[in-house]
Parts: structure tokens; sequence; C-alpha cells
């Protein structure tokens, strides 16, 4: 048998973390749900003609292959099929495919992997887990769905085990309108250099202006533009006293500050203007969305998304929409990492059913069956070892009760963390509700 090695970049928790990952996305779903988002799962291919709408991503993705097909004509071959990178994809194709059947706005929320074939890195992944929200239209959608969905995501992020988030948005509107007001005509390449602020600093982004042919003075405003930050509607001013005023910046900066209202109500200090948030503004047409976590900058976004006028068309109907996606094992592996939260045992069996001989190993199986059919997770020992033998077993699965029948058939269930030892009935036994399934806890 072939040595076995691990693969880089396809993370695999032990039980104990899968827990902690299961808990992550159980309450992902439940806040999804909350809101009225209904679940979906797409097929984890697609075309790669469809793939390569993103041009950027292209490189990234895995082609999907049949063995048999190798060094065949590809013209003979179907149409080849690649893993999806990303959960937006597939969801345009779905959205065109069954609009017919959908009702508008359509709210969905998606949790799947995705594959893509990057280098791995601390966070990055080429097999990983996405939590998309989306409120998609048919033709229009509202701006105040804009400011919903990151009070979603700030209300499922809460309920995890990690510290604080703050949600930085940007609107491609100011941007836009900004670039036109100060003569900038390539505004795809001004995003591409403002994008670039913390990893080469301000000196850097200039230079590469420049050599872009931008003017000096273009390069100074758009630096002091990208500077600005705030979580209250102050910023809408700083932004207005720099002197550049046209009708879509107006626009724009009346949609930052009924977010930044709503955000001060509902989850103050959680929403902060960052009008250097340039990434995907290429793509997105309205609000921009990134999100850290506090004390952990140095992952990066975990959580981002905004609003695009074109998420699927026919030709004849346009889809707009606005959404975000959760970085999932990013996450997860930061919270492992750091001990940010830990499971209470590696294994959902609450009781251990002793067995005293190979001989009555039915009454203990009888035990199980009670007390499953009640709800209570429930193994029994897979050996009648001596007594000790079973409840170090139980100790090292991290089970926290075992159950035993005595030679009179009399029950009697033991707290193995306390070395309590009770009378039981297993039509009646109950465990604590803290015990009866694993738990999640903020790590020490």
């Amino acid at each position: 048998m072939p040595a076995r090695t691990s693969l880089s970049g396809f993370p695999e928790w032990l039980p104990a973390e899968r827990i902690v990952e299961q808990s992550i996305l159980d309450q992902l779903r439940e806040t999804f749900e909350l809101h009225g988002f209904a679940s979906l799962e797409t097929r984890a291919v697609e075309t790669l003609e469809e793939l390569q709408r993103k041009g950027e991503t292209s490189k990234e993705v895995y082609i999907l292959e049949r063995l048999q097909d190798r060094g065949q004509d590809h013209d003979k071959k179907e149409r080849p099929l690649g893993l999806h990178f990303d959960l937006t994809v597939p969801f345009a194709r779905y959205v065109l495919e069954n609009a017919g059947n959908l009702t508008f706005p359509f709210r969905r929320y998606q949790i799947q992997k995705v594959w893509r074939g990057e280098r791995p890195q601390d966070g990055r992944f080429r097999e990983f887990t996405q939590a998309d929200i989306d409120i998609v239209g048919n033709g229009t959608l509202a701006f105040h769905h804009e400011v919903e969905i990151p009070l979603v995501i700030i209300e499922a992020l809460s309920k995890l085990p990690i510290p604080p988030v703050t949600v930085l948005v940007n609107n491609r509107k100011v941007v836009q309108g900004f670039c036109e007001g100060i003569g900038v005509e390539d505004v795809e390449q001004a995003l591409r250099s403002i994008d670039k602020l913390d990893k080469i600093g301000p000196e850097g982004v200039a230079a590469e202006m420049r050599e872009f042919g931008f003017a000096q003075e273009q390069v100074d405003r758009l630096l002091e533009l990208a500077s600005l930050s705030g979580d209250d509607e102050k910023v809408l001013d700083d932004v207005r006293a720099l002197g550049v005023s046209n009708e879509l910046i107006d626009e724009g900066l009346e949609e930052l500050g009924a977010l930044l209202k709503a955000a001060a109500k509902r989850a103050p200090h959680r929403v902060r203007a960052d009008l250097k948030i340039a990434r995907g503004l290429d793509y997105y047409t309205g609000t921009v969305y990134e999100t850290m976590l506090e004390g952990h900058e140095d992952l990066g976004s975990i959580c981002s998304g905004g609003r695009y006028d074109s998420l699927a068309s026919d030709g004849k109907r346009s889809f707009p929409g606005v959404g975000i996606s959760i970085g999932v094992s990013r996450l997860v592996s930061r919270i492992l990492a750091e001990d940010l939260a830990v499971a209470s045992r590696s294994v959902p069996t609450c009781v251990l059913v002793a067995v005293m001989n190979e001989d009555t190993r039915e009454l203990s199986d009888d035990v199980a069956f009670e007390l499953r059919t009640r709800g209570i997770p429930t193994e029994v020992a897979p050996s009648s070892a001596k007594f000790g033998k079973q409840i170090r077993h139980a100790d090292r699965r991290g089970i926290p009760y075992v159950w035993f029948i005595g030679e009179d058939g009399a029950h009697e269930v033991k707290d193995i963390r306390s070395g309590d030892q009770v009378p039981a009935d297993p039509k009646t036994w109950e465990p604590p509700a803290e015990d009866l399934f694993p738990t999640v806890k903020p790590g020490e």
C-alpha cells in the first residue's frame, strides 16, 4: 500500500474540530432562515464557458475530466467542465434557468464547498466552504436591500464564538463620480491601484498611478478620498469638503448615509465607511462590503460582497442583486488555530452502556435502544472488558455517562466526571440539557 501524504490546501478537521465547524454552520443557517432566506444547493460543476466569465479566476479553475478521456480529441468529447470556484457563478446560472419558477425578490442562502487552485497559505485553501446570502430582483431591486445584507451578516457573526466584527463599506457611485469629477478616465485602474494601499502604501500607489498616466493632482485627490473613513455621517461631509460634486457622488453619499444611519440603530459601531475599499468595485455597482475580525486583521476580510446590477441576463431581462459571502473555512481555521472555541467532547455520544459479559450484551442493547428512542445519543461498549477499562474507554472519547446493569437487573448511571453514581430507569432518566449533545464554548 503506498504511503499516505497530506494534500496542502485541503483541510480535514479532527472530530472535535468538526463539531466546532458544524456548530458555526448551524448558527449561520438559523440566522439566515430567521430572515427568510431559502436554502439552495447547486451542482459542483459548471461548464468552463460559464466559469470563465470571470476572467481573473480562470487560471484557478479545476478542470473535471474522466481518466478514459485523456488524450482524446477534445472536439469529440462533451463540453469541458470545471469545479465551481465560488457560489456566485452557479447562482447566476440557476437564476436564469429557473426565473420562471422563482418569486422575486428572491432571497437565498447557500452553504457549499468550492474549489480554487491558488497557493495555499494561512486562511486560504484549495477546497473550502463558503456561506452566501443574496437578494435578487427581476429588472429592479430596491436600495434598502443593500442596507439589510450587512445587518444580517453582523447578526449571524455575532452569534459565533469569535471577537466582534466590523463591516467596512464603500460605494461605487461615490468613487466613480469622484473620478469623473477630477477627469480620471481609467476608473478601473484607479480602483486597482487604490486597492493596493494596505500593501504598498500611499507612495507606492502614487508611483503606480503616475506610471499609468495619472496627473499628480489626480493622484493627490484620489489619495485624499481614500484616506477618509468613519462610522457616522460626518464622513459624508468630509467627502463633500474635497470640493468634487456631481449627481453620481450625491447619490452614492445618500446611500452611504442611509446605511450608516440604519447601522447606528441596529448594530452600533459595527459598520464603518471606508473610502479606500476598492476590491470588487470594478464588478459591483453600488455598495460594497468587507468584514474584519477584531484583533485578527491580518486574516484579511472574512466576509465580502456588494450590489451588482448584472448578476445574470438573458438579453431580454436582467437580474440585479446584492449579496455577501462568508469564508467559513478561513474563519474556522483561525478559530481552531487560536483556540477561540472548543467542543465539550469529540463525539455526539452522551451515554456508554457497559456490558457485563457477552452473554448479556442484548440487555445493554435494549437499554441503548430505549435511550435512543427518547433522543439520547447512546452507544454500547465495544467489549465486555472490566468495568474500569470500559469507563476509561468512555473517558477517552469524552462520553460523560456510563450506564451499568447489575446482576440483579438494577440499573445505575455514573457521571464519570464527578464520580457520582445513582439508580436510573432507562424509560425516564434524562441527562442535564447541557450534556445531551456536544456544546461549543469560547476557548480560554
